[in-house]
């Protein structure tokens, strides 16, 4: 192997090693133990696997987890730099489930996100067309937040800077792309109030 092809594989098996440790970090059985006392002294509870910088982000207090928390396999949370996750009590993040922040995604106690939810408070930017989306960063309208006991059906997508009102139900499929008052059923997409819930 000449030294110009031996330089080329162990440039490729660094990169290979970033991605690897990006991406299966969360296997080492020292880091799944860690991840698992942070839920056990938080009263939470999670089925493996999870995904994302799940750890770095409990390690300094940029995702908060509520007692009585369940989360299901597959649930990817993605908190990068300052970002930050709060998740209430009693909250059940159903399998797959991805919640990505680039400034504050808030989920309120007692809520249920069924299989398949995405809730963001960003966006890839794209308008540059000289640049591949891949390396354009993110965009953000602000915070999203859901309020305490709500209900998002199967494959709900809540994007950058909604509010959703304490008490909501989102039908299954539907993308939020406004506010939702509290005590509303909406459905759609965009997802549009069809009716008040009674309270």
């Amino acid at each position: 192997m000449s030294v110009h092809a031996a330089r080329e594989l162990a440039r490729r098996a660094r990169l290979w090693g970033v991605k690897w440790r990006w991406y299966e970090r969360n296997s080492l059985p020292w880091r799944r133990a860690r991840i698992h006392w942070h839920f056990l002294r938080r009263e939470a509870f999670l089925r493996w696997p999870v995904h994302g910088n799940v750890l770095e982000a409990l390690d300094e207090g940029r995702l908060e987890i509520g007692a009585g928390t369940l989360l299901e396999p597959q649930v990817w949370i993605t908190a990068p730099d300052c970002a930050r996750v709060r998740i209430g009590a009693g909250t059940f993040l159903n399998n797959g489930v991805m919640i990505a922040a680039q400034e504050l995604v808030e989920i309120g106690d007692h809520c249920m996100l069924a299989n398949g939810c995405f809730v963001t408070d960003s966006s890839h930017r794209y308008e540059d067309p000289e640049k591949p989306i891949t390396w354009q960063g993110f965009c953000s309208k602000g915070q999203t937040r859901i309020g305490d006991n709500c209900w998002l059906g199967m494959n709900v997508v809540v994007t950058s800077g909604v509010t959703i009102g304490e008490r909501c139900v989102i039908g299954a499929n539907s993308v939020v792309t406004g506010d939702i008052e509290p005590f509303s059923l909406a459905v759609g997409a965009p997802a549009r109030v069809i009716r008040q819930i009674p309270h």
